[in-house]
């Protein structure tokens, strides 16, 4: 009897054992693995855990690679890369996790060279060369001395770049070139514009996808001005999210590609990733989001975060909803536009439950940061030494309290959910950095701060660069030493996870992200998808906010830290673009294609026209400010009001490249109405609404909420890829493309009309042009066509 019970009980118990354990998978790469840019014979790294996310990678290997020698290092945390020299294109890295064999995509190029000289007219003991392409560093660029004159030589992409001289602590520009812009601090740096080595650059276009019985085609055309050779299957490189796609289920026809993949490969979401190299050149790399074998954005069904249109607002700025909570801080030497003026939570939820976003037609809300800010006034290091309160937020005195002037903890709660009500998403504003002296943090263990005194004795506050991971923004606002410090990087990690769980929110912008270790976002992005992403599954956006050149950028931006920055380095040549009438739209367009070469065709990053740390816009288009203006004195002294009726016109050709260029959009509060304003705190205005605004702010609206709900309406904008057609002094068209649909944008800065003469690919098969604006149609002979473009104006074209 007992011998019967035993095996009676256990033996199934066995056969269940057995069959979870073989039930049981292996946990997959759910990361998209980023495209790595190398360069030729130069050795680089990338930590493991930048790559993809995983619980460990002991069941990590390496597959042999012939082009790339690919080892780890001693504690296997990296993976060291050297490509021969010889090598240029494109090519995988395979690896092997958890019994499945991915891939790492990788571009090969071959850098040029540039010799930068200096010869001054008087001595100086040492020389440095910093710029935009090594983060304003002016202390890695050392210039070797030959008889007075000094030089370095230094290898750059194709772009454009600002750079001076550092002669023993004096900057300089530099004398043999004459190109100069200003850098908006009074002062002028020297610009170089390097080139790429190939007159034209190989494209990639999408041509169509078709479905029959279970098999999903998707066809693609390979265009190269510079070789008419078809291409072969060595050429071809595909993916389907980081698996590489069986060369059958590819078939080329000349230049056309043909990848065919079955309804059972397809379920839930995929990306399909192509590209073509083909003699050293590199196509685009086509990036095709999948929901069950359809292309995202065919529906409303599936959001994702290239959905974003965000509109950015200063809680205190808004809109007063509440006004029984208004204290603004009573000092003597504190003007009204560094107090406190009454915006708050309510503010906003009455200007959600008004329609007013509804109208407008964004997607994602990101608010100034809701802490508990000090109940006085600072002054702030440098001169003139004016005092500031922190109706910002950006000063927090509390880790886990809103600022008592914005109300309460459940009334941020309820901004949330009415913001989720009217299908908008909600980004909280994390300060990481730093906070404020009178923070039980700071009081309670110092050990966790940074010192306000270098070793030299010198304040170290505002030394943006030289001292990027240690500098106080002022020394009431002592900085975290997470290099040394676990404890202080997860007691910050803690309390963001906190507020996000907490208000229900849905991501986070990041402030200050350079002036911030990696090391502290590593630990973070893992804790937050661990806490967060994994069990609820979901992805938590973040925005970062980084001042710095492309590859100091780029050193947060990937699977293990955040997934998007805003693009600086974008808006600092598209505002003189747009602004200069000589200037020319190449420039922009090359800037374009570099950031997409850079963070990845398909990107997150994010686009502006105005911030709360830039001058408005506005102010540059009616004249009130120029690229020479103290533009922080005429912001107190001599505030811009907007004079000329065209200039709206101006602020709304910018927008409509904005929002028509790949990456997020984001609205600065005030754009929609064209806000001018000078520096912080001119640039801070508060919000205007209804009767308060004249009739050409509501024209301007009303065009803006237009161009948004075109963004909205049409997921080419969204997701599709950016192919240039005409970039001169005067005209800017593209197209951008997805399996849904083309749209074409076609922009005139010339105050004058402009027959634009436009040729289309003869493979697009486009009939006519429809105008998304005005409802017009062209038609096309050949291919062919002339469009007449408004002085100051755009138009948007769906290809029929």
């Amino acid at each position: 009897m007992k011998t019967y019970f035993y095996k009676k009980l256990i033996f199934p118990l066995i056969i269940f054992s057995l069959i979870s354990f073989a039930c049981q998978k292996s946990p997959e790469i759910n990361d998209i693995i980023e495209t790595v840019n190398l360069n030729s014979g130069m050795t680089d790294s990338l930590t493991i855990s930048d790559i993809f996310y995983a619980e460990n990678y002991n069941n990590l290997s390496l597959i042999k690679q012939n082009n790339i020698n690919v080892k780890f290092n001693y504690n296997k945390t990296k993976l060291i890369l050297t490509p021969n020299e010889d090598f240029e294109g494109m090519t995988f890295i395979p690896f092997k996790f958890e019994n499945t064999i991915y891939q790492i995509p990788v571009r090969v190029n071959k850098r040029q060279f540039f010799t930068f000289t200096f010869k001054p007219k008087k001595k100086y003991k040492s020389v440095y060369l910093f710029g935009s392409f090594n983060g304003w560093d002016r202390a890695n660029l050392k210039m070797n001395n030959n008889n007075g004159v000094f030089a370095t030589r230094i290898s750059l992409e194709p772009g454009r770049y600002q750079y001076k001289f550092f002669a023993d602590g004096e900057e300089l520009l530099d004398p043999n070139n004459p190109v100069k812009i200003s850098n908006g601090m009074g002062s002028f740096n020297s610009v170089l514009n390097v080139e790429s080595k190939h007159k034209t650059q190989p494209f990639l276009h999408i041509l169509n996808s078709k479905i029959s019985d279970n098999n999903y085609k998707f066809s693609f055309v390979y265009t190269n001005k510079e070789n008419n050779e078809n291409i072969k299957p060595k050429n071809v490189f595909a993916l389907l999210n980081d698996i590489k796609i069986n060369p059958s289920s590819l078939e080329l026809n000349k230049n056309t590609i043909t990848v065919t993949l079955k309804k059972n490969e397809l379920i839930g979401k995929k990306v399909l990733r192509l590209a073509v190299t083909q003699n050293g050149q590199t196509s685009n790399i086509q990036n095709i989001i999948l929901f069950d074998g359809k292309p995202a954005g065919s529906d409303n069904k599936h959001f994702t975060w290239h959905d974003a249109i965000i509109y950015s607002t200063l809680i205190d700025r808004f809109k007063d909803g509440d006004k029984t909570i208004n204290k603004p801080i009573k000092q003597d030497s504190l003007f009204a536009k560094a107090n406190y003026m009454g915006g708050d939570f309510q503010g906003i939820i009455d200007k959600f439950n008004d329609g007013y976003f509804d109208k407008l037609g964004i997607t994602t809300l990101w608010i100034s940061p809701v802490y508990d800010n000090p109940n006085k006034a600072f002054r702030e290091y440098p001169k003139p030494y004016r005092w500031f309160s922190g109706y910002h937020g950006y000063w927090p005195i509390k880790p886990r309290s809103v600022e008592e002037e914005f109300g309460t903890m459940e009334k941020l709660k309820e901004l949330v959910k009415t913001a989720h009500k009217h299908n908008v998403k909600v980004l909280l504003d994390i300060v990481a950095h730093h906070v404020h002296i009178d923070h039980p943090y700071f009081k309670e263990h110092r050990e966790w701060f940074g010192k306000l005194r270098l070793p030299n004795g010198k304040l170290n506050i505002r030394i943006w660069d030289e001292q990027r991971l240690t500098t106080w923004f002022e020394p009431f606002l002592p900085s975290f030493d997470f290099l040394n410090s676990q404890k202080a990087i997860d007691v910050v990690s803690e309390d963001a996870i906190w507020w996000l769980k907490n208000t229900g929110a849905d991501g986070f912008r990041q402030d200050a992200v350079k002036h911030i270790p990696n090391k502290f976002w590593r630990s973070f992005n893992r804790r937050l998808k661990k806490e967060v992403g994994i069990p609820e599954n979901r992805t938590v956006f973040q925005m970062g906010e980084t001042f710095g050149s492309y590859s100091l950028v780029k050193s947060y931006v990937n699977n293990g830290q955040l997934p998007a920055q805003f693009n600086f380095n974008l808006y600092d040549v598209a505002i003189p673009t747009f602004l200069n009438k000589d200037a020319s739209f190449s420039q922009l367009d090359k800037e374009l294609k570099k950031g997409l070469f850079i963070f990845g065709e398909n990107n997150l990053m994010g686009n502006i026209m105005d911030s709360q740390d830039k001058d408005r816009y506005m102010a540059y288009a009616d004249s009130d400010l120029t690229s020479s203006s103290n533009s922080i004195e005429i912001g107190w002294n001599n505030p811009p009001e907007v004079n000329y009726p065209s200039s709206y016109k101006k602020l709304r050709l910018y927008l409509s490249y904005l929002l028509t260029i790949p990456g997020i959009p984001t609205i600065f509060y005030g754009d929609e109405i064209g806000m001018t304003g000078a520096a912080d705190p001119d640039n801070r205005r508060m919000m205007r609404f209804d009767d308060q605004l004249n009739k050409y702010e509501k024209e301007n609206f009303n065009k803006v909420t237009a161009l948004i709900k075109l963004r909205k309406d049409h997921p080419a904008l969204r997701y599709g890829d950016y192919y240039s057609i005409i970039a001169d002094k005067n005209i800017f068209a593209y197209i951008r493309s997805d399996l849904n649909e083309r749209i074409l944008v076609v922009l005139n800065k010339s105050t004058d009309e402009q027959t634009v003469k436009l040729f289309l690919p003869s493979f697009y098969n486009t009939k006519k042009l429809e105008s998304l604006v005005s409802g017009e149609t062209v038609s096309l002979n050949n291919n062919e066509t002339q469009l007449k473009i408004k002085g100051i104006g755009y138009n948007i074209y769906k290809l029929k």
